[in-house]
C-alpha cells in the first residue's frame, strides 16, 4: 500500500447509545479533517469533532439513501488521499455495514485504513431490551442473519433448513419488512410457531419500542404497533427471560423528553443524572457563561485583596472565573491569606475547597438570604466584602450586607448571556405535546427561556409539560411568567431536583 499523507479510519458508532462508543473511536473522531456518517451514527458523536472537520452526511436510511455506496467509495478514496477521514458507521462496520466493500476499495486505491471495531446492534439491543442472546440451558448458540432477503428470490443464500433448528437464537438485522417471510421460512423449515419472538425498534436509545409474540403472530403484532426501521428480530426461547430482566425499559423516566436548560458547560452532570433514569434529555441552554465585557474591576479587586475582610462566593462560575484570573494575575490561593471565605451552596464549597482553601461558612440553605442568617451571628460591621459574582444578579445579599453596616464591593466575574439555540425544534416538540418536563435552575434560565419566544403564550407553548425548578427563587421567577412549578426539591441542588423529577413521575 502507497504511503499517503491522508488516511481512513472506517469507525463503528455503535448501537444507538452514544456511551457505547469506544475511547479509541472518538479519539480518531477528535484528530478528524473530515468525517463521513450514516443515519445510524448518533449526531452526538459529532460533537467530538474538532470545529471546524468537514461533516458530510450519507444516508444509508433504509429506501432513503443520500449516496448509493459505490458513490461513498469514491468519497472515501477522494478524501482519504489528502486528509485525516473518520468513516463514521453505525453498529460495527464489519457486521452488515458494508465496510469490507469500504476497505477493499480504499486498498485498491492505494489509501491507508483502519478498522475501528464497534459494538453491534446485534449484541447491544436485545442486552437493552433484557434478552440474552445465551442462556444456559435455552441457547448455547447465536446467529447474526440479513433481513434484508426478500421473498421471491430462486435461490436464498440463506440456508433455512440448518438455521431453523440448527441454532439456538437468531438475530435478523434490517428485516422487519420482511418479517412475514423471516417468519414463514422458519416455521416451514422446522421452527415451531409457538418460538418466542421479539422486534426491537430504536434499541439503546430513549426511544427504543420492543414488542414480542411468536413467530406464528409476530408479524401481526409488529403490524399492529406500527413498528419501522430501524429495528432488529430476534427468534429464540431467550425472548422469554425479558419479562424478569427488561431494565432499560423499566427505568422511571424511560421515554420521558425533558428539556435541560442549564448552560451547556454546566449540563452535563444534570443530564447523566436524568439519563440514568431513563430520561431523552434535549440540551436547551438559555444561558451562556462568559467572561465578562471588562476584567478590570476584578483586577482592581485582586490587586486589593489585602484590604478585604471577606470573600463570598455565590456560584461555581464565580470560584472559576475568580481564581482563572487571579493565576493571571500571577497570583495563587496564598493571596487569600487571611481572608475569610464563604460560599452559597454544596457545588460552589466544594469548587473552593478543591483548591485547598477552608470555608469559614456556608449556609444551610443554598440562597443568599441564608447568608444574611448566618453572618448575623458575626460582626461583620465595618467589615469589608468582597463578592465575585454575575454582571447581572440579584441585589438581596450586598443590600442586606450594607443595611448591617458592612462595606461591599460588587465585581463582575463572569457575565451570561442568551446562546443561540434550538428554539425551533424546542417550539416544536412543546407544541406537539412531546415534552414531558422543562427544568429550571437559576433565575437566568427561566427569564432567558421565556425570552426566547417572545411571540408565544409561554403557558400555552409550555401545555402539559412539567415546569421543575431548582428552589424558590427560581420558581418565583417562573410564577412571574404564570408557569405553574409542580417540581420542586427540599434541598436547592441538581441532585435533588433529579430525584425529585423521577418522585414526581413515578407518582404520576
Amino acid at each position: 500500500m502507497e504511503s499517503q499523507r491522508g488516511k481512513v479510519y472506517l469507525v463503528g458508532a455503535g448501537p444507538g447509545d452514544p456511551a457505547l462508543v469506544t475511547l479509541k473511536a472518538v479519539e480518531r473522531i477528535r484528530n478528524a479533517e473530515v468525517i463521513i456518517y450514516d443515519y445510524l451514527a448518533n449526531e452526538k458523536l459529532l460533537d467530538f469533532a474538532p470545529p471546524e472537520a468537514e461533516r458530510i452526511y450519507v444516508g444509508k436510511k433504509a429506501g432513503d439513501h443520500a449516496m448509493s455506496q459505490e458513490q461513498i467509495n469514491g468519497l472515501l478514496v477522494d478524501k482519504g488521499r489528502k486528509s485525516v477521514v473518520v468513516r463514521l458507521k453505525g453498529g460495527d462496520p464489519f457486521i452488515f455495514g458494508r465496510g469490507g466493500e469500504e476497505a477493499l476499495a480504499l486498498e485498491g486505491a492505494g489509501v491507508e485504513f483502519e478498522i475501528i471495531p464497534g459494538v453491534t446492534s446485534a449484541i447491544a439491543v436485545p442486552a437493552y431490551a433484557g434478552i440474552p442472546l445465551t442462556h444456559r440451558g435455552l441457547s448455547s448458540s447465536v446467529a447474526f442473519i440479513t433481513g434484508h432477503e426478500m421473498a421471491g428470490k430462486e435461490s436464498s443464500a440463506i440456508h433455512w433448513d440448518r438455521l431453523a433448528t440448527g441454532v439456538g437464537t437468531l438475530v435478523f438485522l434490517m428485516g422487519v419488512k420482511n418479517l412475514a417471510h423471516i417468519a414463514s421460512q422458519l416455521v416451514a423449515h422446522g421452527r415451531a410457531e409457538e418460538t418466542p419472538a421479539a422486534v426491537i425498534r430504536w434499541g439503546t436509545t430513549a426511544e427504543q419500542q420492543t414488542v414480542t409474540g411468536t413467530l406464528g403472530n409476530i408479524g401481526r403484532i409488529v403490524e399492529v404497533a406500527g413498528i419501522k426501521p430501524p429495528a432488529i428480530i430476534v427468534v429464540g426461547e431467550v425472548v422469554g427471560l425479558r419479562q424478569q430482566l427488561n431494565w432499560f425499559e423499566d427505568r422511571p423516566l424511560f421515554g420521558k423528553k425533558v428539556v435541560v436548560t442549564r448552560a451547556r458547560e454546566q449540563a452535563s452532570d444534570f443530564r447523566l443524572l436524568l439519563e440514568e433514569k431513563g430520561a431523552q434529555c434535549l440540551e436547551f441552554p438559555t444561558i451562556e457563561v462568559v467572561p465578562p465585557t471588562d476584567w478590570a474591576p476584578l483586577d482592581r479587586a485582586i490587586n486589593r485583596l489585602k484590604d478585604y475582610d471577606w470573600v463570598v462566593f455565590t456560584s461555581v462560575n464565580g470560584v472559576r472565573f475568580f481564581f482563572h484570573r487571579l493565576e493571571q494575575q500571577g497570583e495563587d490561593v496564598r493571596a487569600l491569606r487571611g481572608l475569610r471565605i464563604g460560599a452559597i451552596g454544596p457545588k460552589t464549597a466544594a469548587a473552593v475547597a478543591e483548591r485547598g482553601l477552608q470555608l469559614d461558612l456556608v449556609p444551610s440553605e443554598y440562597r443568599a438570604e441564608a447568608v444574611i442568617d448566618a453572618l448575623g451571628r458575626e460582626e461583620v460591621r465595618g467589615k469589608k466584602f468582597l463578592l465575585p459574582r454575575a454582571a447581572k444578579a440579584r441585589e438581596i445579599l450586598p443590600e442586606k450586607l450594607n443595611e448591617m453596616g458592612a462595606r461591599v464591593d460588587v465585581v463582575s466575574a463572569y457575565e451570561t448571556i442568551r446562546p443561540p439555540g434550538k428554539g425551533e425544534e424546542v417550539r416544536r416538540l412543546l407544541q406537539k405535546g412531546d415534552i414531558a418536563c422543562v427544568t429550571f435552575t437559576s433565575s437566568s434560565t427561566v427569564e432567558n427561556f421565556a425570552a426566547m419566544f417572545p411571540d408565544e403564550d409561554l403557558v400555552s407553548l409550555v401545555g402539559h409539560a412539567t415546569v421543575a425548578c431548582i428552589g424558590p427563587i427560581t420558581a418565583e421567577t417562573a410564577h412571574r411568567h404564570h408557569l405553574e412549578v409542580k417540581v420542586m426539591p427540599a434541598e436547592y441542588t441538581i441532585e435533588a431536583l433529579a430525584d425529585e423529577i423521577v418522585e414526581h413521575f413515578s407518582n404520576e
